[in-house]
């Protein structure tokens, strides 16, 4: 896997969680300093334990709690969407002036396989409007299956899409995409993340009807890294 040779330290909110937890794993293998963070830091800890167990000699991670993680240079909200905007709220101080990569999906169980964006479209970008902008908010990784994340040695078969209004930052979780093993693509300003979001309902239900644990997608037609 190539990875960037830029050590990065990362706090990812939700940590102890499948999609979190996948994506604090890689990153820890490749090289960055990467926090868990959970409303319950005993159970963070306890979740970089088994974490650190499965990176062996590869890496390492902490865990700690929501505030820790959300003190690190850049973040990631990997929660609920009915926990989404009130966790991230209530850190608005600590994510001043950072990227905060937000993978939120808004599935409403139980129908998840059924695509229920919220009125205003995406869940992100509505996120991003109430943070303000000295939060420079990302979408990226709803569409990638949560269990080949904690697989190591599975390659993930799934492309990234990457929305945000600040290209820059984009550019840096597209880096992260990298270093996670997987190709992350620009896919325009923040209010596109409503196709993503929608696309994990329709990834749900390929999975349900063809009893496959990870479909994914693919970009075809330009060239990749």
């Amino acid at each position: 896997m190539a990875t960037s040779t830029v050590k990065i330290s990362i706090g990812v909110i939700g940590g102890s969680g499948h999609e979190g937890g996948g994506l604090a794993l890689r990153w820890a293998a490749a090289g960055h300093d990467v926090i868990i963070g959970s409303r319950d830091a005993d159970k963070a800890q306890q979740a970089a334990q088994t974490f650190n167990a499965l990176l062996g000699a590869r890496g390492a991670l902490r865990g700690g709690s929501n505030l820790e993680a959300a003190a690190q240079d850049i973040v990631v909200l990997a929660v609920p969407f009915a926990a989404q905007q009130a966790t991230a709220l209530a850190l608005r101080e600590q994510l001043a002036g950072k990227i905060l990569i937000d993978v939120t999906v808004p599935l409403v169980p139980p129908k998840v396989s059924r695509v229920q964006l919220p009125p205003a479209g995406s869940a992100v970008a509505a996120l991003q409007r109430a943070l303000g902008e000295g939060v420079k908010v990302v979408s990226a990784f709803q569409n990638v299956s949560a269990a080949h994340l904690k697989d190591l040695a599975h390659d993930v078969d799934c492309d990234v899409l990457v929305c945000g209004d600040d290209i820059a930052a984009r550019e840096t979780v597209i880096g992260l995409a990298r270093d996670a093993g997987m190709q992350g693509w620009h896919a325009g300003t923040l209010v596109n993340s409503a196709a993503a979001e929608a696309l994990t309902s329709v990834l749900i239900a390929i999975n349900q009807r063809y009893k496959v644990p990870g479909a994914g997608i693919r970009i075809t037609g330009v060239p990749r890294d």
